[in-house]
């Protein structure tokens, strides 16, 4: 396959989405079934475009060394492409209960994808950004999609400036590397550093300061936190959901880049920035979420905790703690999706769920799912054998491994205390009589991946060796630049 033949899903996809574009501004309300089904359609191709070329070898740098071919952005195009797919089965039933069909909605999810996916393949700065401001752009609309709810409005806005504001540092880190460097691919810049006397310049680490901040807020770790539970509040569950999931994969693909790939020479000091970040964000998220009364707002204390163990997996500067902060990344963000995915089933009518209350009585309202929403919540608050155990374990083991035994044992303890939102909200769901007996309704799709969504937590519990195996092949040396 020649050099641009390596980009052809995102080609597809930049494609796929203007077609469904085009396609939506010629349906009818009760017709937009097709903008769904054509969404579908062009997720799982690109899946399968991704798949088929699968970088099973050496890592290659091809469009004019723009675009990175290896193992790691494999893999997470084509988690990130059927998370998406599962995100949109949520949000079509999210959508009809609030007796709309918007196909924004799907063009822009698109879009985010489109975005998501030259992130995590871009070896050169400028598309990179681009590709950042592409997911990010999108997002910003998706937030405020509602356009009569004054909290989504809101959140769009927060986000929308905040962003901007990442973005600018983001750019302006990216400016003083190119200026000390006069280059903007991240393997010539790893060359140009790795002279002696060029890694320790005030300069260099001002720049690492902006790129980390930038990057800190995409992830939402303390303190570039302050937007994370206003989104997640004000967006729709939906949406919500692809916020959780999609950024968090191509960030963490953008640290793996920028700092271990390209600027590896000065590890010590963006590691330690990287543990500050990390355990503030464990215990500012933590300690917070068990005064939240609202299940989205705990969720999204939850997810900036969930951020600082990745952050602390990478900042060992290891091969053991970097496969460890991926396989958290990837068992996370579908612990995420489907603890919103319940969120979606909760709400009837057009009505959010959004308070631990909603969680009131759902084993008596449908045992099953019931059943999943704990398997998720168990998973999160890092209970054996699920996924999210050997996730915090192997976190964990890598920082303990790496001689940092006061941060190991600040997480465990951390953990414990995390413990406690989560095993409240199984308490409602199963020993609070429910203050809504009205029965769930959802539809054999919506049903059928929810409960997939629940069930692989359990099962990469019970098997998690296949997982950290292809974890680990996506950091290998030899897979990656």
């Amino acid at each position: 396959m020649n050099g641009i033949g390596f980009a052809l899903p995102e080609i597809f996809m930049l494609v796929a989405a203007l077609v469904v574009l085009l396609v939506d501004l010629f349906l009818r309300q009760h017709s937009r079934i097709l903008t769904y089904m054509l969404t579908q359609a062009a997720l799982l191709a690109a899946a399968l475009l991704v798949y088929g070329n699968f970088a099973d070898g050496p890592a290659r740098q091809v469009v004019g060394d723009m675009y990175m071919h290896d193992y790691l952005s494999s893999l997470l195009k084509v988690m990130a492409l059927l998370l998406t797919c599962v995100i949109v089965v949520y949000g079509r039933k999210y959508w009809s209960d609030h007796q709309e069909a918007p196909g924004e909605f799907y063009v822009l999810v698109l879009f985010t994808v489109l975005g998501m996916m030259l992130m995590v393949s871009s070896t050169h700065l400028i598309v990179l950004y681009l590709g950042l401001e592409l997911m990010s752009l999108s997002l910003y609309a998706l937030v405020s999609l509602l356009r009569d709810d004054s909290r989504a409005t809101e959140a769009a806005m927060k986000y929308f400036i905040l962003g901007a504001l990442a973005s600018g540092m983001l750019l302006y880190g990216i400016s003083i590397l190119y200026g000390l460097t006069g280059s903007l691919e991240l393997l010539a810049i790893a060359e140009i550093l790795s002279h002696e006397g060029s890694a320790e310049t005030v300069p260099l680490l001002l720049a690492l300061v902006f790129l980390i901040a930038g990057l800190g807020f995409k992830l939402g770790v303390v303190p570039f936190h302050m937007w994370v539970p206003d989104v997640y509040q004000g967006a729709p569950t939906a949406v919500t959901a692809l916020i959780a999931s999609i950024p968090k994969l191509a960030t963490l693909a953008l640290l793996v880049r920028l700092l271990v790939s390209g600027l590896g020479n000065i590890t010590s000091d963006w590691a330690q920035i990287l543990m500050v970040l990390g355990m503030l964000s464990i215990m500012l998220g933590n300690l917070v979420a068990i005064a939240q009364m609202n299940l989205k707002r705990m969720l999204a204390y939850s997810a900036i905790a969930h951020m600082g163990f990745i952050l602390l997996g990478i900042s060992t500067q290891t091969m053991d703690g970097n496969s460890a902060a991926l396989f958290y990344a990837l068992v996370y963000v579908v612990m995420s999706v489907g603890g919103f995915g319940v969120l979606i089933l909760l709400g009837q009518a057009g009505i959010d769920a959004e308070t631990l209350y909603d969680l009131k009585g759902l084993n008596k309202r449908s045992p099953w799912f019931a059943f999943m929403m704990l398997l998720l919540l168990f998973s999160m608050a890092g209970i054996p054998p699920l996924a999210g155990f050997h996730a915090k374990l192997l976190v964990i083991n890598a920082v303990l491994q790496a001689g940092h035994l006061v941060l190991a044992v600040g997480m465990v303890i951390m953990s414990v205390i995390g413990a406690f939102y989560y095993l409240r909200a199984i308490k409602m769901m199963y020993f609070d009589e429910p203050d809504d007996s009205t029965p769930l309704k959802w539809d054999l799709e919506f049903g059928l991946t929810l409960s997939l969504n629940g069930v692989w937590v359990l099962v990469i519990g019970l098997m998690p060796s296949f997982l950290m195996t292809v974890c680990v092949r996506a950091l290998d040396a030899k897979h990656l630049l």
